[in-house]
């Protein structure tokens, strides 16, 4: 296969339509983005543009949005400029709560916990998941 046709960012970006979402999602990832907003804004219907999604960038339109948000949120607590509270707002999510179930779920350590370094640092920040994912 050549490489325009492996899903990934780059391939979701050559879409049009998918790009106006995935340029979204990385300009406001506190908004409470939906699949319908999103589809929308590609001009698409719900259905038609969660299936292209899934086939251009290889995960569905929420998965991506929760990977991109986590790892925002690894590089802003890695920097140690604001609290997890904080941080959890300025990555989308109404509640600390929600944002460490969802930080936990997906990094395997706590925001606290990676915060402080405690713990190895899996994952992927921001930049190293646009490329793994190009």
């Amino acid at each position: 296969a050549e490489f325009g046709d492996m899903p990934g960012l780059l391939r979701g970006l050559s879409d049009e339509r998918l790009a106006v979402a995935i340029r979204d999602m990385h300009a406001r990832p506190q908004h409470g983005w939906t699949v319908a907003e999103l589809a929308r804004g590609a001009a698409m219907s719900r259905s038609g543009f969660h299936e292209r999604f899934q086939g251009a960038v290889g995960m569905a339109p929420m998965e991506y949005l929760t990977a991109w948000r986590l790892a925002l949120a690894k590089e802003l607590l890695r920097k140690r400029e604001a609290s997890v509270s904080e941080v959890a707002r300025q990555v989308g999510y109404r509640s600390a709560s929600a944002f460490s179930v969802a930080f936990l779920r997906g990094v395997g350590v706590t925001p606290a916990r990676y915060a402080r370094g405690t713990a190895a640092a899996p994952g992927m920040t921001a930049e190293e998941f646009e490329g793994a994912i190009a």
